[in-house]
């Protein structure tokens, strides 16, 4: 393997270099990666195990024109000035006068710059403190109804886990906006106070939710690349997954059946049984010292509010964490799993266009989804603070109509509903395709 210096005399030696598509495709795995940014090809193989956001990031763009994708997570500031001055140093050539990338990607590009013009990335304070604010008076008020009449009465404790469960779901989704740097011009202030939500507030790691997070933005719905369509033990989605899983007879669980399971298996345990083995896993085996510090002191904030027991703190926190994990599981999986899941991949807006969808605004939609009603909007500019996204989806929707792409934006029962719709409908494909007539 060649050395760092012996890469970079071969960049500067053949900056003029001109290359086809074909040609920058064949480079395309974690040690030999070219991406095209903004029609210039870079060499970033061995820059990327460093890459901040994760090697897999960079790697699901590898052999491929990545330069909207590059400029929807480095939109603005210090960090994103500091990436393209970063990215120069692996220049290796440029494409060919031939290629042109596909026509909605370049007027993608300007409705980029249009909104960044117009402040669509600058967020508002106000906004945000009131979010934080609301979340953290419904979780002292939680814990203290939990204090007062949580061990006398079944419905003070109900209430307590009620009003509990609506503080944690809403610091999920605030997290969400720190881990997309979308509150601060700071990315350190973002990375801190999303350390502070997600680890104290939450009991969770923001370094695993970063590593997961990133590469479904990356590549939404591509399996393989995608983590949170890789199911495949439990539940089979789309229509191509289920037809290689019957042909190479993989799995075991009778999946013409996972809508009906579904209920059972899905909303109950994802965040309770197994997010936190899967935290616990990834903070334990990648030693994440400072998750693991936050994760302890917010044990102790719960052993503290609630001024019980460890077992009866333990027993109110799983309780609220199965009540909380139904919000979270519909609400986070009714953009994508009804959407297209597919081995193959595309541009960046025909990526997200295909697997995301959107549910219809109102003021409880914006609130109860964490703004996640605007999927498509997140997903095309996902470091815009959210109370903007109305703002540039009208624009969006027009951009689709111009070029064909399907814009979905369904109600917020219609989108609960077609989950179950085409986890039934995958299963038939598979059922179909192991049982050939």
């Amino acid at each position: 393997m060649e050395t760092t210096t012996a890469v970079l005399t071969r960049r500067k030696s053949a900056p003029n270099q001109v290359f086809t598509l074909e040609e920058v495709a064949q480079h395309k795995t974690k040690g030999d990666s070219w991406l095209i940014v903004d029609r210039e090809v870079y060499d970033v193989s061995d820059w990327i195990f460093k890459h901040p956001g994760g090697k897999d990031v960079v790697a699901g763009w590898a052999g491929q024109d990545a330069s909207a994708g590059f400029a929807a997570f480095h939109t603005e500031g210090r960090a994103a000035q500091r990436a393209r001055s970063l990215l120069k140093q692996f220049q290796i050539g440029s494409m060919t006068a031939k290629y042109q990338p596909p026509a909605v990607e370049k007027e993608f590009e300007l409705l980029r710059l249009a909104a960044q013009g117009e402040g669509l990335f600058k967020s508002s304070w106000l906004f945000y403190a009131l979010h934080l604010a609301h979340i953290l008076v419904l979780d002292l008020l939680g814990f203290w109804i939990y204090r007062e009449y949580g061990a006398s009465s079944w419905v003070g404790y109900l209430a307590a886990a009620a009003v509990l469960t609506v503080a944690q779901n809403q610091a999920g989704w605030l997290q969400h906006d720190f881990g997309h740097l979308s509150v601060f011009d700071s990315n350190t202030a973002n990375h801190w106070m999303h350390h502070f939500v997600t680890g104290f507030l939450k009991v969770a790691s923001s370094s695993w939710w970063n590593y997961r997070h990133f590469k479904h933005h990356s590549k939404p719905n591509v399996v393989r690349k995608d983590p949170d369509v890789s199911m495949g033990y439990v539940f089979l989605l789309g229509d191509e997954v289920p037809k290689k899983w019957a042909a190479a007879k993989r799995g075991f669980m009778p999946y013409h059946w996972q809508h009906k399971y579904w209920y059972f298996v899905g909303p109950p345990f994802l965040l309770p049984v197994y997010f936190h083995a899967d935290v616990l896993q990834y903070v334990l085996s990648r030693n994440k010292g400072t998750d693991l510090l936050l994760i302890a002191a917010a044990a102790a904030r719960w052993l503290w509010l609630t001024d019980a027991t460890i077992m009866e703190t333990l027993t109110l926190y799983m309780f609220v964490r199965v009540i909380e994990s139904h919000w979270f599981t519909w609400v986070t999986q009714m953009n994508h799993i009804s959407m297209k899941v597919t081995y193959t991949e595309q541009s960046w807006v025909q990526s997200q266009l295909q697997s995301t969808c959107n549910v219809e605004q109102s003021a409880f939609n914006d609130w109860f989804t964490g703004h996640l009603n605007f999927q498509i909007e997140h997903h095309l500019f996902p470091t815009m603070p959210r109370h903007n996204y109305h703002k540039i989806a009208p624009r969006v929707k027009a951009l689709c109509q111009k070029h064909g792409l399907k814009y979905e934006c369904k109600t917020l029962l219609g989108a609960f509903s077609d989950v179950v719709d085409s986890l039934q409908a995958s299963g038939e494909v598979w059922y179909d395709a192991i049982h050939p007539k």
